[in-house]
C-alpha cells in the first residue's frame, strides 16, 4: 500500500485546521490508517521548537533554521515511517509556509530557502497540498474573534498580504499539487469543496 502525504497549508484564520480531522474521519471511514500531525511540531523535539518559535523573537534566518531543524526530525521520526507503513499522513502546514511566511512575509532568500529544502527532505514533497485562500483582512477579523495571538499573529496586514502572494509563488511553482479552496465560503461548501478534491484523487 502507497502511503499519502496531504498538506493543509494557508494563513493563520484561514480555516484549515477545523478541516483537518474532519479529513481524517472520512479516510478513515474507507479503511485507511492516517497520521494527523503538525509543523512546526509533531515530535517531542519539534513541538520544543515550536514553544520557541511562537514565543520569542527572532530574525529570519533564525525562523527558518528553527523550523528545518524541526521538520527534519519530524519527517526522520513520523512522516516518513508512517509512510512507509502505508499510512496516510494530515499535515497542519510544512515547507509551502515556510516559504510563504518566511519567504514571502520577511523575504529571505529564495534560494537558502530551496537549499535547505533540498538538504532536510530529500526530495520528499507532499502528493498533495489543500491551500485555503482568504484575504488578509477577513483572516485577521477571524483570528481576532477566535485567541489571543501569537508573535506571528500580530505582525501587520501588509505581512500577510505577502505571506498570500508567497503561497501563490508556490501554487505556481507546483501546480500539479497544489489544489485551492475558497476560505471565504461558509464552512460545509469549504469542506464540499476538500472532498471534491482527495475525491478526484481516487487514493481512498
Amino acid at each position: 500500500m502507497i502511503g499519502r502525504f496531504v498538506t493543509f497549508e494557508g494563513i493563520d484564520g484561514a480555516g484549515k485546521t477545523s478541516h483537518i480531522e474532519a479529513l481524517a474521519q472520512w479516510i478513515r471511514s474507507r479503511g485507511h490508517e492516517v497520521v494527523v500531525t503538525r509543523e512546526p511540531g509533531g515530535t517531542p523535539l519539534a513541538e520544543h521548537v515550536r514553544e520557541l518559535f511562537l514565543r520569542d523573537e527572532m530574525d529570519a534566518l533564525t525562523e527558518t533554521l528553527l523550523i528545518f531543524a524541526a521538520r527534519r526530525d519530524h519527517l526522520r521520526q513520523r512522516i516518513e515511517p508512517a509512510l512507509a507503513e502505508g499510512a496516510t499522513v494530515l499535515c497542519d502546514r510544512f515547507t509551502d509556509a515556510t516559504f510563504a511566511y518566511q519567504g514571502g512575509g520577511r523575504g529571505f532568500d529564495l534560494e537558502i530557502l530551496r537549499q535547505l529544502e533540498a538538504w532536510v527532505q530529500n526530495g520528499r514533497q507532499p502528493d498533495l497540498t489543500l491551500w485555503f485562500d482568504l484575504d488578509a483582512s477577513e483572516a485577521a477579523a477571524r483570528r481576532g474573534a477566535a485567541r489571543a495571538p501569537d508573535r506571528l499573529e500580530r505582525l501587520d496586514k501588509a505581512f500577510f498580504e505577502r505571506v498570500i502572494a508567497g503561497y501563490q509563488s508556490r501554487r505556481d511553482a507546483w501546480p500539479g499539487r497544489f489544489a485551492r479552496i475558497d476560505a471565504r465560503a461558509p464552512i460545509d461548501r469549504v469542506w464540499m469543496q476538500v472532498l471534491e478534491e482527495v475525491r478526484s484523487r481516487g487514493w481512498w
